[in-house]
């Protein structure tokens, strides 16, 4: 018999542009909710890696990623279902604007039922605050007006002008004072990582304290029970060795999780500081910021020996963007692990940008995979490309297989199709 419906408090952050504060109004509303002893899970619209370690940070939880493009609705609905039987608050933070990108936070909102919080920047503005927010509201009256956060206020009296605007059908959740101190480094992929910034958890606190602490509660919201998802054990008995450090970090948690629900065991090793890999039967080097890290990676010999000596004994190896650069001859002209022929570099302007679906051969012919690409870097190989994404433009990134190595700039999600996901593992 089916369980019945999962019931808590959820609402969506969203805002009228990117640059207006949600990842830190996020990061801010989760723990003054959870300083109240409340369980909060929080979520990333979209398919970003480095808000999510923020919202780690705030929720001392795994974050996960719900994208109706990338990973498909039945995997937003199984990990709502879930997050909201085990929690008693739900916070989703969108991305870019509410209407942005096609499918759109405010597609996630309607179609889960999730109330919608604005979070917008009230720096250099009063009245006109209200309009905007009646607009985006007004934009799809059948979304749920969870209510507004004036970020940026310069004092109590302006919050309270804006305030006093608000048609009466808006609710007023509260105001973020100005403070230069709480605001977030950035750099060419967005913010700098979580583990980069030595005081964020003391950021988040006094951001939260700075809500304040009777901020009220968003609506209940009930998620429908999902469709039972059993996965076969195709990587049963297997080890998969992830790279994670400073460099290589960029890892969905769900992706993760899928491996271990395959049958796979998972241990982790650092390409900078490990002077050897750990014994596996696949490895997995994800993205990141390679390009940081380079003395590190050409002077780590041990390591990149003990890669080569991988590739060579025919050992699966999935090299995912930062993790393909690294994997080449050169990056910026610096030599790097040298197991692929291609030079990489960073360049000044963005290469990639977007949702991707990437159909790849199996035994029954062809499967495609969800993915994604951000990067600003440029791989130039003469590697045969075995296959390519495609997206809402045409064909895009490209896949390259060199013997056991699969390697390009899309990050996969690896529940949207596990059996491909798994192939990437096995010889």
């Amino acid at each position: 018999m089916q369980s019945h419906a999962a019931t808590c408090h959820a609402m969506l952050m969203a805002a009228p542009a990117s640059g207006q504060g949600k990842t830190m109004t996020t990061a801010a509303l989760a723990r003054a909710y959870r300083n109240r002893g409340l369980r909060v899970q929080a979520f990333k619209c979209g398919p970003d890696f480095i808000d999510s370690m923020i919202l780690e940070v705030a929720t001392g939880k795994p974050v996960y990623n719900l994208d109706l493009g990338m990973c498909g609705e039945a995997d937003a609905r199984r990990l709502l279902y879930k997050a909201a039987q085990e929690n008693d608050v739900l916070l989703l933070e969108g991305v870019m604007g509410l209407y942005d990108g096609n499918p759109s936070c405010a597609d996630i909102a309607e179609r889960f039922g999730i109330p919608v919080g604005l979070v917008v920047n009230a720096k250099a503005m009063a009245q006109t605050f209200a309009a905007v927010a009646y607009g985006l509201y007004a934009f799809r009256p059948s979304l749920q007006r969870a209510g507004v956060i004036a970020n940026q206020v310069g004092s109590e009296g302006h919050a309270r002008m804006i305030k006093e605007a608000l048609p009466a059908d808006i609710p007023w959740l509260g105001a973020m004072p100005y403070n230069d101190q709480l605001s977030l480094p950035e750099r060419h992929l967005g913010l700098h990582l979580a583990q980069e910034i030595n005081d964020i958890d003391q950021r988040i606190e006094a951001a939260a304290q700075l809500l304040g602490q009777e901020i009220p509660l968003p609506p209940t919201v009930s998620f429908d029970t999902p469709e039972n998802d059993s996965s076969e054990l195709l990587l049963q008995g297997k080890t998969v060795a992830v790279a994670k450090d400073a460099a290589f970090c960029f890892i969905y948690k769900a992706n993760l999780d899928l491996l271990q629900a395959l049958g796979a065991s998972i241990t982790f090793f650092s390409p900078l500081t490990d002077a050897q890999l750990p014994l596996a039967d696949a490895y997995w080097l994800p993205g990141g910021y390679p390009e940081l890290h380079l003395e590190k990676i050409e002077n780590n010999t041990g390591m990149r020996d003990s890669l080569k000596a991988a590739a060579a004994a025919g050992i699966p190896i999935l090299a995912e963007c930062g993790g393909m650069l690294s994997l080449g001859e050169s990056l910026d002209g610096r030599p790097v692990f040298g197991l692929l022929k291609g030079h990489g570099n960073i360049e000044s302007k963005r290469q990639g940008l977007g949702t991707q679906h990437a159909t790849l051969p199996n035994e029954n012919g062809t499967s495609t995979i969800g993915a994604h690409t951000f990067h600003y870097g440029r791989f130039e190989t003469d590697l045969p490309a075995i296959a390519h994404g495609k997206g809402r433009y045409g064909t895009g990134e490209a896949i390259y297989r060199d013997q056991n190595i699969t390697a390009s700039f899309l990050h996969f999600y690896f529940p949207s199709n596990p059996a491909l996901a798994a192939q990437f593992f096995l010889p």
